[in-house]
């Protein structure tokens, strides 16, 4: 994987990683609840042909920052700060889960930073069913500050009533991704959501689950690959 580097965002400082040619077209990577910028080293590789790809560590996971201050909104104002602060809009955004609803959210804030978006199992903007419960910690060293997981149930549980409207407010082509009826994330859910966005088409691995990137690279890679070059 790149080397790890550091850009101060605001009042947290940000690790990532860089691959490709630095004159390719710019794109950056959001990652999920619990992981970090390597989590997409299985197409990063791929990805890399074709663009320069940053992978951020979000706040409070990775080599980042852990303020113990989270919520989909912030880490949407952190990729915003990101993108501004190493001139790189508008970029190819590209999220996954938590990662993906941040992109979802940067896109509608701030459609000139995004060229195109593609959101892998984002959390759709209705209150989980059942509602859901924030674990004890795992035991051991901690990989993440704990505390981001208690905000994602938090706003999983009741999300903020103006993320649907703003939905629509998104003018990229867009690819909303589902892996179908083994993950946990309806896929009617988001079919609903990639109808609120007048941009989106939705893309559906069957069997996938909610990890498309990584326990399906191949079929992932073909559908972004197909969208990109189509979009």
């Amino acid at each position: 994987m790149g080397d790890v580097q550091k850009v101060q965002v605001g009042d947290v400082q940000l690790a990532y990683r860089v691959w490709g040619e630095a004159d390719a077209p710019p794109a950056v990577l959001l990652h999920s609840l619990g992981e970090d910028g390597e989590d997409w080293r299985g197409v990063v590789g791929r990805l890399a042909t074709t663009h320069r790809v940053h992978a951020l560590d979000q706040r409070g996971h990775g080599r980042s920052d852990w303020p113990g201050e989270y919520g989909f909104e912030r880490w949407r104002d952190d990729a915003i700060g990101f993108v501004e602060a190493l001139g790189l809009g508008p970029v190819t955004l590209i999220g996954h889960s938590l990662g993906a609803t941040a992109a979802l959210l940067l896109a509608a804030h701030r459609p000139d930073l995004v060229s195109h978006l593609i959101a892998e199992e984002p959390a759709p903007p209705v209150p989980a069913d059942p509602p859901q419960e924030v674990p004890a910690p795992p035991p051991g060293p901690a990989s993440f500050d704990w505390q981001a997981k208690a905000a994602v149930v938090a706003e999983r549980n009741a999300p903020a009533p103006h993320w649907r409207t703003a939905l629509a407010a998104i003018t990229a082509p867009t690819l909303v991704m589902s892996g179908g009826a083994t993950s946990p994330i309806p896929p009617d859910h988001l079919a609903e959501l990639a109808d609120t966005i007048p941009t989106a088409r939705l893309v559906t691995i069957e069997d996938a689950g909610h990890l498309i990137h990584e326990d399906r690279p191949g079929d992932y890679l073909a559908a972004v690959t197909s969208f990109l070059a189509g979009a």
